[in-house]
């Protein structure tokens, strides 16, 4: 699907504040209601927009560690690559993963509650596989910067 300026100009103001009303999202943009709802409809069903969520505040819900964890696995094949998947991928502590290249294959950001909740993570995920050949596991003191918004460059 091919975006157009009004596209874009909705999915920028959709990231900010999906909550927004329908009517509010069409002032912003300048356009009648119902097309604007007809635009928004045809964003979610090409897929664009995936969903839509309340971003949490960490600090004010309660104790909470992240992890980014390295992952290097032993041998490079397709098939341990997606049984390890599967298996992080499925454990509610992984909240984003990513299969990258260079020295590591994987790096998952991980929120837990405390370090023991994270030593059942390592035995649940990491251990119990065995073509992980190591991790390491980088604990986060602050988080200065969380942006969920993806930068929509202007149509040519």
């Amino acid at each position: 699907m091919s975006l157009d300026r009004t596209d874009r100009r909705i999915l920028a103001v959709l990231q900010q504040d999906a909550a927004l009303t329908n009517q509010a999202l069409a002032e912003r943009i300048g356009l009648s209601p119902p097309a604007c709802l007809k635009r928004v409809k045809r964003l979610r069903e090409a897929g664009i927009i995936t969903r839509q969520v309340a971003l949490l505040d960490p600090q004010r819900v309660g104790p909470l560690l992240h992890i980014v964890v390295e992952v290097t696995m032993e041998r490079d094949r397709k098939d341990l690559y997606q049984r390890f998947l599967r298996r992080a991928l499925a454990h509610v502590a992984v909240k984003q993963c990513y299969q990258v290249t260079g020295e590591i294959d994987f790096v998952l950001i991980v929120v837990v509650p405390d370090m023991d909740a994270y030593d059942r993570f390592c035995d649940e995920v990491l251990y119990a596989d065995d073509n992980l050949r190591k991790f390491r596991t980088l604990v986060s003191r602050f988080r200065n910067k969380f942006e969920t918004a993806l930068d929509l460059p202007e149509p040519p």
